[in-house]
């Protein structure tokens, strides 16, 4: 049996929104009353933030389940697939906007260089107890985003720079000790490897690279991210995979291509090495 295809929504698929064609800021309640479906597993070509301030439940991203609370904050970037159960008296706020709207004003290499929008860092942030000043920053959003200043859009970007910069800070914290080289060296490899996963697998193509050798990138990735460089491509290779079997009714075959893999049968061993699934049986599951 076939799957349908996960949908993909932009951010004018969302009505009753407050903002702008590139941006748009609403409350989680109305968005979860006016949508119907939105709970379920979707993808965007926008980017996410969601802050939850009452209610429980979970949040699933690219198959990893999270828990959800009062305080929780949720960051997506754009092609990541999500779905949501939460509980009626769930509370909170969404943030959708398109890259160009933060680009306008502010560098694509701030961007691109928040961890919560990489493929291989948890997408969530634990903010401290209330949450500081981010929902009061959120609720000047959404009185913002109704407001006719001639400004406005101004205005919106920058409380998005600044929530996200608020967000950066809570991140996952590179290990004590680690230098600004270290920190650098990692960041260039998770770039190049979200630019060439589907053709270049090798260790050894990233270490030269970066000109280090496969062992020092290894040492680099285990000590900042708890994995060798091996287990990051690897890793990134089935996100990516899982996202391709479930986003489409493409054959495995095809998928393998894509993905870099001449013969579909080793993808299929490698798939099922990863995940305890072979690739058709992974599709149907979900």
């Amino acid at each position: 049996m076939k799957t349908a295809p996960v949908p993909v929504y932009c951010i004018d698929s969302y009505p009753e929104g407050h903002g702008h064609d590139a941006f748009h800021a609403q409350r989680l309640e109305d968005v979860i009353a006016g949508f119907s479906g939105i709970d379920n597993a979707h993808t965007h070509d926008f980017y996410l933030l969601l802050y939850v301030t009452a209610g429980t439940g979970t949040h699933t991203v690219d198959f990893v389940t999270y828990p959800v609370h009062a305080g929780s904050l949720f960051l997506l970037a754009p092609g990541q697939m999500h779905s949501w159960n939460l509980s009626a008296d769930c509370q909170g706020y969404l943030l959708f906007f398109e890259a160009g709207f933060y680009l306008h004003r502010y560098p694509s290499s701030r961007l691109h260089a928040y961890p919560f929008f990489k493929p291989l860092h948890a997408p969530v942030v634990e903010l401290p107890a209330g949450g500081g000043t981010f929902p009061v920053l959120l609720e000047h959003v959404l009185q913002e985003a109704e407001s006719r200043f001639d400004n406005r859009l101004e205005v919106l970007r920058a409380c998005l720079y600044v929530l996200l910069e608020m967000a950066a800070r809570y991140a996952r914290p590179e290990p004590a000790g680690s230098s600004p080289r270290q920190v650098r060296q990692l960041h260039q490899f998770e770039e190049l490897l979200e630019q060439h996963f589907r053709t270049e697998k090798t260790v050894q193509a990233y270490a030269q690279w970066l000109n280090l050798t496969p062992n020092h990138l290894n040492a680099l990735c285990r000590r900042h991210r708890g994995h060798t460089a091996s287990d990051l491509i690897q890793q990134r290779v089935v996100v990516e995979a899982q996202r391709l079997l479930v986003h489409s009714r493409q054959p495995v075959k095809q998928i393998a291509a894509e993905l870099g893999f001449q013969d579909a049968s080793y993808f299929g061993r490698f798939f099922r090495k990863r995940t305890g699934l072979t690739p058709d049986q992974f599709r149907e599951n979900r």
